[in-house]
């Protein structure tokens, strides 16, 4: 990466939010929103404030790392039990859940934000997002909801390299997407299956599984995990391990997937 250019870069999220009196960060615990947070700590100061959704979609250990983070940092930090699962063009499972989920969340964020005085809400959403099927980027644009690191021309390389760069531990934090992106559009999103996804992905998590889904179609469980770890996940002991403990969360059958991991596979048409 051409030194002169990530500092431009830089600089230019800089200015984007120098120009901000206050600021409330939609903040995940994932890479983006954690380098967004802490620029903007170190440019905006107190007039910053964080908040995360809490809800079934999103895997418990992203709302503690989450929470870690903001306190590390001394960042007023806020938890908003978010309610897409009340929603049933949600629950249905449509092509454009995403987008529904995102104009739910980011409406109740900005009242928040608006009972608090703070007058601007960003999003962590990089540059490479635009070239993936990103419904919830039309509904941040719509609410006015704005995306620094856009803005900034960041990609997700540029984030991990910056964050790196002012000791974030989470610079090389593998990327995490809601449960909800685990279940093929049209089938039905329930609790029981969020569950079975977040215990059977915590089970390759507790085995060494940096980057990994679990797909779920119907009571089989596909295994996305990166082609390096191929030989790791067929080894016997790992494999028996997890097929028995994937019986025992309640799925009949588990597979791998021989194409690997892949951002996204569930947008395929």
């Amino acid at each position: 990466m051409n030194r002169l250019k990530l500092d431009n870069k830089k600089n230019s999220l800089d200015l984007t939010l120098k120009d901000l009196d206050s600021l409330m960060v939609a903040f995940s615990g994932g890479v983006d929103s954690a380098l967004l947070l802490a620029v903007a700590y170190e440019v905006l100061g107190r007039k910053v404030t964080a908040i995360t959704a809490i809800s079934d979609i999103h895997p418990a250990k992203e709302k503690e790392a989450a929470i870690e983070f903001a306190k590390k940092l001394g960042i007023k930090h806020i938890l908003l039990k978010s309610k897409e699962m009340n929603h049933p063009n949600f629950v249905a499972n449509r092509k454009d859940r995403c987008y529904i989920c995102k104009k739910i969340l980011f409406k109740d964020i900005l009242t928040i934000a608006a009972q608090l005085g703070i007058k601007n809400v960003a999003h962590g959403a990089n540059i490479d997002d635009l070239k993936d099927f990103r419904p919830g980027l039309k509904a941040a644009h719509e609410l006015g909801v704005i995306a620094p690191l856009i803005d900034a021309k960041l990609t997700k390389d540029d984030i991990r390299l910056l964050s790196k760069e002012i000791h974030l531990t989470e610079w090389n934090k593998p990327a995490m997407s809601c449960l909800a992106t685990r279940i093929p559009y049209g089938t039905p999103i329930t609790r029981e299956a969020l569950e079975l996804v977040e215990q059977a992905e915590d089970v390759l998590f507790g085995l060494g599984f940096i980057t990994c889904r679990v797909r779920i179609h119907g009571n089989v469980a596909r295994i996305e995990v990166n082609q390096e770890d191929f030989t790791k996940i067929l080894d016997e002991r790992i494999r028996q391990t997890v097929v028995g403990r994937f019986r025992t969360i309640g799925f009949r059958h588990i597979a791998v997937d021989l194409e690997g991991y892949i951002q996204g596979s569930m947008n395929r048409p």
